[in-house]
């Protein structure tokens, strides 16, 4: 976190600071291609999307890299006991959890749901146990946690043109059409840790099931019944990009860039899996860096229009700084 980003978001509190430093972190290390996005946002609002995103990275870490030998129950205590932090925090706005501490002070200065908090962590805790999904809709339920409601807490950061509850739906797509990518370009390592993320339903209308996935995996060999299955699972993830493109426009000005951004970026990988033949199940796809950098760059083109749109034109809506007695009014945005 650089103290620029901090200080327009009036976190002057060392500790906050600190904690605010150890999400960005997490969200670097983590999630380069949203993390790139996130840079395109004003200033003041970056590091509340770091709590946000650091905190989500947090409990994954959890689910998946807790040591190497950590077992379910392992696991599970960890998420209790982050489950405890977390209440306690949103409740009492602080914790000696940095990251919790974090997420805390973001969900008080933007007025965050803490039933958002709540699916996410149940979430977290079906990835436990559960490790597959008979139908698309099963699939849903669980990205509504571990997805949708993503989306839904960056709303208020972000901020909107109409209310809220008319972007909601775009927000909640957009997060679902991110998860499913990211679960179309993981396969293989998901199946290393004893996961499908595809729905079996979408599977099985191309002939395909675990035992086949597994069986490619380990052997290498490609299999047409698997092109097929993934070449439809692209197309369903395409279809929930369409669901979330009109929420674009409805985002506050300044913050369109960087969503923008991201959705493109997400795209991206979309149109490399299919460069790359459907080989998801042996090696991840990644988007040239030539075609990263152009993104970028179309983006810091945006941010300079709304930029100056926003000094030349009226004064938008006033969004919350991270100090609630401080109010930011189009603050500057790189």
């Amino acid at each position: 976190m650089t103290a620029r980003e901090l200080d327009a978001a009036g976190i002057l509190d060392p500790a906050l600071r600190a904690a605010y430093t150890r999400c960005r972190a997490l969200n670097a290390h983590h999630g380069k291609t949203y993390f790139l996005a996130t840079r395109l946002l004003p200033v003041a609002r970056r590091p509340a999307v770091h709590a946000l995103y650091g905190f989500a990275r947090w409990a994954d870490d959890i689910v998946d890299d807790l040591g190497s030998d950590a077992g379910p129950a392992e696991r599970g205590a960890a998420l209790d006991a982050l489950q405890v932090r977390l209440t306690t925090g949103l409740r009492t706005g602080g914790s000696d959890d940095p990251v919790v501490r974090a997420l805390a002070h973001t969900a008080a200065v933007y007025g965050i749901d803490h039933r958002h908090f709540t699916d996410f962590m149940a979430s977290m805790r079906s990835d436990l146990d559960v490790t597959d999904y008979p139908t698309y809709g099963d699939l849903r339920a669980y990205m509504h946690g571990s997805a949708a409601v993503i989306g839904l807490q960056m709303l208020p950061v972000l901020g909107t043109v109409v209310p809220r509850a008319e972007a909601a739906p775009h927000a909640a797509a957009l997060g679902v059409a991110f998860q499913l990518t990211n679960f179309l370009r993981d396969v293989g390592e998901d199946l290393e840790r004893g996961r499908v993320y595809l729905p079996g339903d979408l599977l099985a209308a191309h002939g395909v099931d675990r035992a086949l996935l597994e069986w490619s995996h380990a052997t290498g060999v490609h299999d047409p019944r698997i092109v097929a299955a993934l070449r439809a699972a692209a197309d369903l993830t395409r279809g929930v990009y369409r669901e979330a493109a009109p929420g674009l426009a409805i985002l506050d000005p300044v913050s369109r860039p960087c969503i923008r951004t991201a959705y493109v970026l997400y795209g991206g990988i979309l149109d490399a899996i299919a460069e790359d033949g459907y080989r998801v199940v042996h090696r991840r796809s990644v988007v040239p860096r030539r075609r990263r950098v152009a993104v970028a760059l179309d983006g810091l083109g945006r941010v300079a229009a709304a930029r100056l749109r926003a000094r030349t034109g009226r004064t938008g809506e006033q969004v919350p700084c991270a100090t609630p007695s401080l109010t930011c009014v189009r603050e500057d945005v790189v």
